[in-house]
């Protein structure tokens, strides 16, 4: 039986001794000169060049946050962007970051019923089965889209129980008209997310999802915009570790995201992405490390550990 996925993804925290994870989602108009300017990689309207130049940025990142962080969270969209090729390239930066010993976070938001779902988690969350595929790895987790309720999660959860892979299902997001949908209240007076957490709570202890910390290889993904919402669905989903985003480009800040945690520090792993991955474009990094763009990076990503450790103590 492989390792539950919550208690490899808590022993890595506490290795870094930070509940952080970095997202990799790049713009190849953001990027760095050195790399969007390199006669190689010089031409945005050529897929081919500027996949390469994404895919070097995105390499690049990985290595520079990889002392840092437990983990990366590296979304699918920006990557497919670019076609068949984008895929393959999304799958080489799983293996990048996993021979820098990071947990893996695949961002593809997958659910369907049926076969569509199985198919969707064996292609995104199952390490290939095919013969000529056997060095290829999947992520160690992906994220998935609740809407579809347990048929559409159920491949993904089997998957991720075989396998000692980890599932977090949307439950509340912090996109400016979540609200419109997440917030409505139901006959039963629970909000729509919080009816969403009451079955991701019952997905999460379902038999040889529960490792020996406690916490279930099935998490949510819990924007703390709203501290009193969070402290709710916290309690709600005592099993689930939660991926949190909003913090930095989005407003969050470390106090905002603390109510995501248990008291003893445990039970979350905070996302940034974008004030991690365009920090040379900060003044304050830009005012230190003038041009040199990987230090800015690099900086940032110490700065995040940092603010998290202000009010997140890790056992």
């Amino acid at each position: 039986m492989p390792d539950n996925f919550a208690d490899r993804l808590l022993k890595a925290i506490r290795s870094k001794r930070a509940p952080a994870c970095v997202g990799i989602d790049p713009i190849y108009s953001r990027l760095p000169a050195e790399i969007s300017e390199h006669r190689d990689m010089n031409d945005e309207n050529d897929a081919e060049v500027a996949l390469d130049a994404v895919l070097e940025f995105s390499r690049r990142v990985i290595r520079i946050v990889a002392p840092y962080v437990p983990a990366v969270k590296i979304n699918i969209a920006f990557f497919e962007r670019y076609y068949w090729e984008g895929i393959e390239g999304y799958y080489e930066l799983v293996q990048e970051a996993a021979d820098r010993d990071l947990i893996v976070i695949g961002d593809c938001k997958r659910a369907d019923i049926g076969s569509t779902s199985e198919m969707y988690a064996r292609a995104h969350l199952a390490d290939p089965d095919f013969g000529n595929l056997d060095d290829l790895v999947a992520p160690d987790a992906v994220t998935v889209n609740p809407y579809f309720g347990l048929d559409g999660v159920r491949p993904f959860i089997d998957v991720a129980r075989d396998e000692g892979k980890g599932v977090f299902a949307l439950v509340r997001t912090t996109n400016e008209s979540a609200a419109r949908i997440q917030d409505l209240p139901g006959a039963d007076g629970m909000s729509f997310c919080e009816s969403v957490a009451r079955e991701v709570a019952a997905w999460a202890q379902d038999d040889g999802l529960v490792g020996t910390a406690g916490y279930s290889c099935v998490g949510a993904v819990v924007g703390a915009q709203d501290r009193d919402n969070a402290l709710k669905l916290r309690a709600m989903m005592p099993n689930s570790i939660f991926l949190v985003p909003g913090y930095g480009a989005q407003g969050g800040t470390a106090e905002d995201v603390a109510a995501c945690f248990k008291s003893d520090g445990t039970g979350a792993i905070v996302n940034a992405s974008r004030s991690i991955l365009y920090a040379y474009e900060d003044v304050r990094y830009l005012e230190l490390y003038a041009s040199e763009w990987e230090k800015c990076i690099e900086q940032a990503c110490k700065d995040f550990v940092a603010d998290l450790a202000k009010v997140i103590r890790v056992a």
